[in-house]
C-alpha cells in the first residue's frame, strides 16, 4: 500500500495515541492501508494504491478491501465533520469494477442529511484516475460516547483523556463535511 504525501492532510484524533494501529488509516500498522485524509468539496478524501499484499484474483484487490476504504473515509469524516466517533452499523457497497493492482484510486466521503434518530449517514464513491466511478457505499453509524465504550476499548485512561481531548480539537469540518 501507498499513498502519496500530501502536505493538506488532516490529522485525524486517533494520532493523538502514540502507537495507534487502525488498520484503515495508522501509519504504525505495517499490514494496514496507511490512508490519509484531505478535504475535498463537501466531505473528505484518501488518495490510494494498493500492491498485490491486498490482491484477491490476480491483479485485483480484494473485494472486501473496497468497503473498508469506504468505510474508514466515512467514518472519519464523521469524526472531523462532528467531533465524535461513531460504529458503523450497516454499510452497503455496490460494485461497479474491479479495482486494480497498482493503480490509483481515490475514495470521497460525504455526509447524507440524517434522520431525526441520532444515526448519521454517510456516502462514499471510489473513482479511478479518469474520474470513473468504481464502486458506491453509504452506511450509517451509531455515534457514541468514549466513556460509555470505555469497557471496551483497549485503551489507558490517560489515553481516553487524551482522545477525548483530540475530538473536541480535531481539524474543523462544518457540520456538511465542508472544510472552513
Amino acid at each position: 500500500m501507498s499513498a502519496p504525501a500530501d502536505p493538506a492532510a488532516v490529522r485525524v484524533p486517533w494520532s493523538v495515541i502514540p502507537d495507534y494501529h487502525c488498520f484503515g488509516c495508522s501509519p504504525h500498522n505495517p499490514s494496514g492501508l496507511r490512508l490519509s485524509f484531505t478535504p475535498h468539496g463537501d466531505g473528505l478524501r484518501a488518495r490510494f494504491r494498493l500492491d498485490r499484499s491486498f490482491e484477491s484474483y490476480p491483479g485485483i484487490v480484494h473485494g472486501g478491501l473496497t468497503g473498508v476504504i469506504c468505510d474508514e473515509v466515512m467514518g472519519n469524516l464523521i469524526v472531523l465533520a462532528r467531533h465524535v466517533p461513531a460504529f458503523t452499523v450497516s454499510q452497503r457497497t455496490r460494485f461497479l469494477t474491479p479495482l486494480l493492482i497498482d493503480r490509483e484510486y481515490s475514495c470521497v466521503a460525504e455526509l447524507s442529511d440524517s434522520g431525526p434518530d441520532s444515526l448519521i449517514r454517510a456516502s462514499a464513491e471510489i473513482r479511478d484516475a479518469a474520474d470513473a466511478v468504481c464502486a458506491a457505499s453509504a452506511a450509517t453509524y451509531q455515534p457514541f460516547a468514549l466513556d460509555a465504550v470505555r469497557h471496551q476499548l483497549s485503551l489507558r485512561d490517560d489515553e481516553v483523556a487524551l482522545l477525548a481531548q483530540a475530538l473536541t480539537t480535531a481539524t474543523a469540518l462544518s457540520p456538511n463535511g465542508v472544510h472552513p
